[in-house]
């Protein structure tokens, strides 16, 4: 029988590896948000002669801020990726949930062969694509267009498809069946009954499209090239990039700009994110 002394000490030993993991942990994850508050409080002197974690000399220096907002043109860049995200959000919620809503309660021939196809089309690389998808933009017109961006996005969008697949498979169709004894058609059936039901999926579907979207860079730059009208949050923060050095005072103070709206919106809907999220986790 092993000595009980032994036992406390590898007990109080695994539980310190468990705090000192998460403690790194940690750290890994905020030191790039604690030196980017930092060095937005820089002037430029003062970021030109301090070490990146050395405190700013005043945290009420706010010519950055203003500075930043003004030359990467950020009211601009807002207005467009609020247009994006809204077009898109309602469009993907819509199209994937109508598309599962077919899928799943309907069987036709091609059915499982659709299914497969949409997996297929997840698993394949988006860069491995981009050759054969700007030819098509390019070909359409639809390059430096907001509507060919919002239409291009729109058409990434195959998890939210499976997402509301699974809420489905656990709606039972006798839902279906009694509205249409009642005299309801399937455009009802799908608006009135099921799409209430489906706002923990809605919800899950909002914060992954959202997230991707708000955050896009590679396909912004690519197909809104026109910076001076097209630019979106992503490709803002460029303006203070070039040949000769990066000012990375007002990057880092464009950074906190384009976090405070999705930190705003956490904290108004955190209580909606976190069911929306669980209840996401638990069905299937």
């Amino acid at each position: 029988m092993k000595n009980p002394s032994i036992l406390t000490a590898r007990k109080y030993l695994i539980i310190t590896l468990k705090y000192a993991a998460l403690c790194a942990a940690g750290f890994v994850a905020l030191f790039p948000l604690v030196s980017i508050v930092i060095t937005a409080f820089k002037s430029n002197p003062e970021y030109a002669s301090t070490t990146v974690m050395q405190m700013p000399q005043s945290w009420l220096y706010l010519t950055n801020f203003i500075e930043a907002w003004r030359r990467a043109r950020m009211g601009l860049a807002f207005l467009n990726s609020f247009i994006v995200l809204v077009c898109v959000l309602a469009g993907s919620i819509m199209f994937s949930s109508m598309l599962a809503f077919v899928l799943n309660r309907f069987k036709f021939p091609g059915n499982h062969l659709i299914r497969n196809l949409f997996l297929f089309a997840a698993l394949i690389p988006g860069v491995a694509m981009q050759v054969t998808v700007y030819q098509i933009m390019y070909t359409l017109g639809l390059i430096n267009s907001l509507f060919g961006y919002i239409i291009l996005m729109l058409g990434t969008d195959v998890i939210s498809i499976y997402i509301f697949l699974q809420f489905f498979e656990n709606l039972p169709t006798s839902l279906d069946e009694s509205a249409i004894l009642d005299g309801c058609t399937y455009f009802g059936v799908y608006f009135k009954i099921l799409l209430p039901l489906l706002q923990p999926a809605i919800i899950t579907c909002m914060i992954l499209k959202g997230v991707g979207t708000y955050n896009e860079y590679y396909m912004a730059n690519l197909y809104l090239q026109d910076k001076t009208r097209l630019q979106v949050v992503a490709t803002s923060l460029y303006t203070f990039t070039g040949p000769l050095g990066n000012q990375y005072n007002y990057i880092c103070a464009g950074v906190i700009i384009t976090i405070i709206p999705a930190l705003i919106i956490f904290i108004a809907c955190q209580k909606q994110i976190y069911a929306g999220l669980a209840a996401g986790a638990v069905k299937g």
